[in-house]
């Protein structure tokens, strides 16, 4: 009988995959029309004359507020200068992060019809790394230098557990996240079980939006954070548990194990080997486990209260 369920379990994957494989198929066609424009290589080339051609060509980005002279002083600023020149030499070339914005909205466009091709604008931001990417209905900005590499020189004033992921690879994840706000519903935000299976959602869009990306991408950890979320899980599920956090109003919950910090707060021996944001792991393997057993689409899915997703999901951690 054992064998039976194994074969059966096994000729589910398999469906599964060749299903998945499909579908990818299928995304891989879809035609997307969009250039990466690097305003932060046409300021770094200009001079005070190229000064209305700018604005002409990239409005949003001049407030008419400011006078010219401010952006004139910026041209000749030796720190902007020196500024750009990092940008431009660690993106001398763009082309794998293009190739995989164009997936990524390859995979939009499929789940979503409505989805048109924004402009995508490169730039700097004097570092401002808490804007990492900025996205409109017509419009994605990309700060350049707050991707200069996790042991830039820049960031040697900002916390290790945020610079880790200053780097090229997480333009995408970033640009994934901004988009999973957009279509992430959330009835309240009372509970801790409320922003985990937030979070778990937008985790969840990644996986749907781009599958090309590793989870450590995804949530932004490192392979060796990442494995002890993993070999963690049961425990860190059987502490929220017995603590009753699920549905508690705590207002320092969110802080422990939700935002980005260093590493989560259990008030345990261990909490210095934990990485921060364990929450919204959780909240990524409950949204995990209802989809997969549910017949719902993701999109629907987006739109769940957390309650029903937690209740239908037959969460389960390994053990």
């Amino acid at each position: 009988m054992k064998k039976i369920y194994c074969i059966f379990f096994l000729l589910i994957i398999a469906f599964s995959c060749k299903k998945e494989d499909q579908i990818e198929s299928e995304i891989a066609k879809v035609e997307v029309d969009f250039l990466v424009e690097r305003f932060d290589r046409a300021f770094a080339e200009a001079t005070p004359k190229d000064l209305n051609q700018l604005k002409e060509t990239f409005p949003f980005l001049f407030s008419k507020h400011v006078p010219d002279s401010v952006f004139i002083a910026r041209m000749t600023d030796t720190l902007q200068n020196e500024l750009l020149d990092q940008v431009d030499k660690k993106f001398n070339n763009f082309s794998d992060i293009e190739n995989d914005i164009t997936r990524l909205f390859q995979h939009l466009k499929y789940y979503d019809v409505t989805f048109s091709e924004p402009r995508v604008v490169t730039l700097t931001n004097d570092v401002k790394y808490r804007d990492k990417v900025i996205v409109t209905d017509t419009i994605v900005l990309i700060p350049l230098d707050n991707y200069l590499g996790e042991d830039h020189e820049y960031y040697m004033n900002i916390p290790k557990y945020i610079t880790q992921n200053m780097k090229p690879s997480q333009i995408v994840s970033n640009l994934a996240s901004e988009y999973a706000k957009r279509y992430t519903f959330q009835s309240q935000k009372k509970t801790l079980l409320d922003d985990m299976i937030y979070f778990g959602k937008q985790l969840y869009f990644k996986d749907k939006m781009t599958p090309f990306m590793s989870d450590e991408e995804k949530i932004g950890y490192t392979t060796s954070q990442l494995e002890f979320a993993k070999a963690n899980e049961a425990q860190i599920w059987t502490n929220f548990i017995e603590n009753e956090y699920l549905y508690s109003t705590d207002s320092s919950l969110p802080g422990r194990f939700i935002a980005d910090a260093p590493f989560s707060k259990f008030y345990l021996q261990l909490d210095r080997e934990s990485p921060g944001r364990l929450g919204q792991y959780i909240g990524w393997q409950i949204v995990r486990a209802y989809m997969n057993n549910n017949d719902i689409t993701f999109l629907e899915m987006m739109k769940k209260d957390a309650v029903e997703i937690f209740n239908k999901s037959n969460y389960k951690p390994p053990k």
